[in-house]
């Protein structure tokens, strides 16, 4: 059971369902133009109503959610689904996938990658479109833990 109330500032609700860590980064995200109510920019002081979308951008993926419960205290993971309806195309999910994949992973004691493994890490890469920044924003952004395995 969700404790729900009848307004709600923006960058409190986004702490509140688990879409950030800590509530002064749900603001930083707000301001820095990352989260989208109905498809406009947003400050964190903005209220969010219910029935609407919120696109928010957490480290590399692209959320989209539907409100569907008003809160202002953070709930448990589990309950978590009782305030939104997740829309998030699957294709934003398969591209954390992708980079939970680490080419350079190689097994201890057998030396150095040659130039000619450096090239395959370099194809695959490319293959991939993986840049070096989009991996280090996902490392960052601490939500590898919540894809779960189809």
């Amino acid at each position: 059971m969700v404790h729900t109330v009848d307004k709600v500032r923006i960058d409190k609700w986004l702490w509140s369902v688990r879409l950030y860590k800590t509530r002064s980064q749900a603001a930083d995200a707000c301001n820095a133009g990352k989260v989208k109510i109905d498809g406009a920019n947003c400050k964190a002081a903005r209220e969010v109503k219910l029935e609407q979308v919120v696109h928010a951008k957490v480290g590399i993926l692209l959320k989209e959610v539907v409100v569907i419960a008003l809160i202002d205290k953070r709930v448990g993971a589990k309950l978590v689904s009782e305030c939104y309806n997740d829309l998030t195309p699957q294709a934003e999910y398969e591209k954390i996938k992708t980079l939970k994949m680490r080419f350079e992973n190689r097994p201890s004691g057998i030396g150095r990658p040659t130039k000619k493994d450096y090239r395959e890490i370099e194809k695959l890469k490319d293959y991939l479109k993986i840049s070096d920044e989009e991996y280090q924003d996902y490392l960052e952004s601490g939500i590898f833990g919540e894809i779960e395995e189809n």
